[in-house]
């Protein structure tokens, strides 16, 4: 078996681009479309929403009960990008069952509102993680 080990993959007809060979031998895969442009694991119940890790995000806000805005820190190409979300608690079983939804996008920002699964108002989430996939700027 052989390995393969670079620090740079360029693609040879387009510099960005890269496909991938998928299971089957039948199709590719843009590489470059396929991954996170950003993501974050933050505590949302600790003052000022604090990150504990981070990948192209330059700050949060917490923007009251269940509501969090995420910078981000490249911009997106435009606001049309896809989130993904999962919010939750880690101590409190009766108050962990939430449900989150995207609030607002911009191409540098992405918003979600996290709220008990009995359609009450928003409410703070020790554990909430949030994705951008799309295209960066």
């Amino acid at each position: 078996m052989a390995t393969l080990k670079t620090n740079t993959l360029t693609g040879t007809s387009t510099a960005g681009s890269i496909a991938v060979t998928g299971e089957g031998n039948s199709t590719t895969t843009n590489l470059q479309q396929g991954l996170a442009k950003a993501w974050v694991n933050f505590d949302g119940g600790a003052s000022g929403a604090a990150s504990r890790d981070s990948f192209n995000v330059s700050g949060m806000t917490d923007s009251g009960s269940g509501n969090y805005t995420v910078a981000i820190n490249n911009d997106m190409s435009n606001a049309n990008f896809s989130i993904g979300d999962s919010v939750g608690d880690h101590n409190d079983t009766s108050e962990s069952i939430a449900y989150s939804f995207t609030h607002t996008q911009a191409a540098g920002t992405m918003s979600i509102i996290s709220a008990h699964y009995d359609g009450g108002s928003g409410q703070d989430r020790s554990s909430v993680c949030m994705q951008a996939f799309g295209d960066l700027a």
